[in-house]
């Protein structure tokens, strides 16, 4: 009787193997398929829509029709729309730097070594927790000319408060200090860099006799710039997509003289009151097209100032 050919161990194995590998596609396909269907209906549809929108007159009442580059065109001839990005520019120039010295010199305080220090991190973190309706709402109490904390505390003391919200040369100032009373989370993002810090480079420091300033700028901040740089990015991203809190305190009008009137409030006003949605996403991927921009460069920048543990 003829030997049978015999099969090798690897190629017993490899079928059942591959049969294994295939069913563990299959479920990891169906697990994340859920996910994978959203990102597809939620995002890369409506980001492939807003794309053809931006060159028609769409106006969700009507299904409109192709205009090409007209939408641009007449965006770069609305005095308004200039407006809201001088307004955009002008609080991410000033909020982010203030963000990020506040930011890192409040977390520098709150990394001392005293008793309750747990409790005075709760307190200053507290704000980020209230929602910006509300904060829009008690700013504009404390901020009012006639009766405000704020102008009274002042006029105690002999000075004469600001129109704050009401004028157009301190509304975006306001604003800004708004803003920065919220910056609690960045807050806690400095605290886990500074945590990270070596405690031996303090001691060598203090061996050196290094003093408190030398120790700061030699050692926290160069050490501290990887979370800066983060902060940095992050801060602008949402500085240029400000909202809400000058929405809520001007109930959408961007008064005084449209000094509070955004880019993004611009937006949703195109898009959701008078319902030029086509106008509405072109102006959205011009914020995309600044915004990716503004991002490249604080990445191309970002190799001569931030500095990594062990480089």
């Amino acid at each position: 009787m003829p030997d049978m050919p015999k099969m090798s161990s690897t190629t017993r194995t490899a079928v059942p193997k591959q049969k294994l590998l295939n069913k563990s596609n299959i479920n990891g396909w169906l697990f994340a398929s859920p996910w994978i269907i959203g990102l597809l209906l939620f995002y890369a549809f409506p980001l492939a829509a807003s794309i053809y929108f931006s060159f028609t007159s769409y106006s969700i009442l009507q299904p409109g029709e192709f205009v090409g580059l007209q939408n641009y065109i007449n965006l770069f001839n609305d005095e308004l729309f200039w407006k809201s990005i001088y307004n955009t520019i002008y609080f991410t120039v000033y909020f982010v730097p203030l963000s990020i010295i506040f930011g890192v010199a409040l977390a520098m305080m709150l990394n001392l070594k005293v008793k309750g220090m747990a409790v005075y991190r709760t307190i200053f973190f507290l704000p980020t927790l209230v929602p910006h309706v509300a904060l829009a709402v008690l700013w504009m109490w404390l901020l009012d000319p006639g009766f405000g904390l704020v102008n009274g505390v002042l006029n105690g003391v002999g000075v004469q408060g600001p129109n704050w919200l009401g004028s157009v040369t301190w509304s975006k100032p306001s604003l800004i200090l708004m803003s920065l009373w919220g910056i609690g989370q960045a807050v806690v993002i400095y605290l886990a860099g500074l945590g990270d810090i070596p405690e031996e480079l303090y001691e060598a420091a203090d061996v050196d006799g290094a003093g408190w300033i030398h120790k700061t700028f030699r050692i926290t901040i160069p050490l501290l710039t990887p979370v800066i740089f983060f902060n940095l990015v992050m801060g602008a991203i949402n500085a240029f997509q400000q909202f809400t809190l000058p929405y809520t305190l001007t109930e959408g009008q961007g008064s005084p003289s449209n000094s509070l009137t955004f880019y993004v409030m611009y937006l949703y006003d195109n898009g959701f009151q008078y319902f030029q949605m086509g106008y509405a996403s072109a102006m959205a991927w011009i914020l995309f097209v600044v915004i990716m921009i503004f991002t490249a460069i604080i990445f191309m920048t970002s190799k001569r100032w931030v500095h990594y543990q062990g480089e």
